[in-house]
């Protein structure tokens, strides 16, 4: 297959799931096209969830429009490459398995680099007539066609679509995107307390600890890798003693000493804003005398004071 083609997800969240065989009868609402993430999750059980995880079912999640390299097909399933996400398990990006069905060759009527992007939680994607097509999720990014009076028109897998003015922020280019500071990376998360913890997940329908800090970040353009133990390796090394607002801390077993197996982000005063694991919420906690206090072992700072757009 040639490396030039681009291909592209054509749901709200393709999972990216560790073998073709990983995906359960319960979870044929995520793999099938179109999908019903809403609808496969408000279905999970604790202990279908906990399963995801302790199984290794899952791996990560792909949204819609984002890009894929596709290695090999295997039946129904293709095995991808995920380049948004950086990983130290593939320097082409997040391996893993996704259905072909949730893959679509690449159509870009777009003539500019100018990128629209969800900045609401969620937003919908409609036809030229405006029937719902699709709910997309935060920090979607596709192609900008065109601007009307109260909508915009954009590139989406094999066509175009339309999303609502008041749900995007535009940008000439992915990598011209508004760069924050510390206290818009706290502000981007914060909007998602009580949001149910995903493992793996990388939308607004549920987070891991590693995506929530991935999006937080992303949204205010900083692109970093996707998992907590290879986003301890990047940015900026921040003593403890040093770390403001915004600044991502990480989290070891044998009270930090051991494998970095959590990271969330600093609220200030002492608080951590994270997804904490399977059956909690995103929320908001003092570190002091908990067991994060003495699994604390590192920060990163992926920000810059410097506002620029």
């Amino acid at each position: 297959m040639s490396n030039k083609a681009k291909w592209r997800i054509n749901v709200p969240v393709a999972t990216v799931w560790t073998t073709p065989q990983s995906a359960r009868d319960l979870d044929q609402q995520a793999i099938s096209s179109p999908a019903d993430i809403t609808g496969w999750l408000s279905g999970l059980s604790y202990e279908n969830s906990l399963e995801l995880c302790s199984s290794n079912l899952v791996q990560s999640q792909v949204l819609y429009g984002g890009e894929v390299l596709i290695d090999r097909i295997e039946g129904d399933w293709a095995f991808v490459f995920v380049p948004d996400q950086p990983s130290s398990k593939d320097e082409r990006g997040y391996p893993g398995w996704i259905p072909l069905a949730q893959i679509t060759k690449e159509i870009n009527d777009a003539e500019s680099d100018s990128v629209a992007v969800i900045t609401n939680k969620q937003a919908g994607l409609f036809s030229e007539e405006n029937d719902l097509l699709q709910e997309l999720s935060y920090m979607t990014i596709l192609p900008l066609i065109s601007e009307e009076q109260d909508r915009i028109k954009v590139g989406i897998p094999g066509s175009s679509a339309y999303v609502q003015k008041q749900d995007v922020s535009i940008y000439e280019s992915v990598q011209r995107r508004h760069f924050g500071n510390g206290a818009s990376i706290v502000k981007a998360g914060e909007q998602f307390i009580g949001l149910p913890y995903l493992w793996g997940g990388m939308s607004s329908y549920g987070y891991d600890c590693s995506g929530f800090a991935y999006a937080a970040c992303r949204a205010n353009g900083y692109d970093i890798p996707r998992d907590a133990s290879d986003q301890a390796q990047a940015g900026i090394n921040v003593d403890l003693d040093q770390i403001q607002p915004g600044d991502l801390l990480f989290f070891a077993y044998e009270e930090g000493k051991g494998t970095i197996h959590h990271v969330g982000i600093y609220y200030g005063d002492g608080r951590l804003l994270h997804s904490p694991n399977t059956g909690k919420t995103i929320e908001v906690i003092e570190l002091q005398n908990t067991i994060y206090e003495k699994e604390l072992c590192a920060a990163r700072r992926y920000w810059r004071e410097t506002e620029e757009s």
